[in-house]
């Protein structure tokens, strides 16, 4: 590696950057703990719920989800395991490909993500939100935006949420 031609961080830059991994750590933790303590779930089984639930028919391509949930396809695959177990999605072949497989989010799957809704966003706004100013929060869009906008053009990184991004394009 050529130290020259490395652009290391500026001050502000490492700042902004170890504040950014700390508190996104943290704020994992907090809402991971929340899910567990009030539904029995970890956040990554209600992200999966979340998106599910979003989409048409209440269902994706297994590739897809672990796009959307950045997330591997094994982890994806035995996390979707354990919410078939539990009666919350259940998966199928899909009918245009007989190599891809179909997630769907079930009628219990979804009362269960109904009831676990209102603690998650009371969790989001504790530990985000209510810290924030509207400015913030306006900011804290745009940045991300701008962020998602530069990974998708240079790396071809999939949105983590439709709906979200096509709210905050429009």
């Amino acid at each position: 590696m050529d130290e020259g031609s490395t652009r290391w961080l500026e001050p502000e830059e490492m700042h902004a950057w170890l504040s950014f991994i700390a508190g996104s750590a943290l704020l994992e933790s907090a809402l991971d703990r929340q899910l567990q303590r009030e539904s029995g779930m970890p956040h990554a089984y209600y992200q999966i719920l979340a998106m599910l639930s979003d989409a048409p028919r209440r269902t994706l391509r297994m590739s897809d989800l672990a796009a959307a949930t950045q997330s591997s396809q094994s982890r994806l695959s035995h996390a979707v395991s354990k919410l078939e177990g539990y009666g919350w999605v259940h998966r199928s072949q899909c009918p245009d490909d007989r190599r891809g497989t179909l997630a769907t989010l079930t009628e219990q799957g979804m009362a269960v993500l109904r009831e676990a809704a209102p603690g998650h966003v009371r969790a989001v706004r504790e530990h985000l939100f209510d810290l924030l100013t509207r400015e913030q929060v306006a900011q804290l869009t745009d940045i991300w935006q701008t962020v998602l906008a530069g990974m998708r053009d240079r790396d071809g990184v999939v949105a983590t949420t439709r709906t979200v991004l096509g709210e905050a394009a429009g």
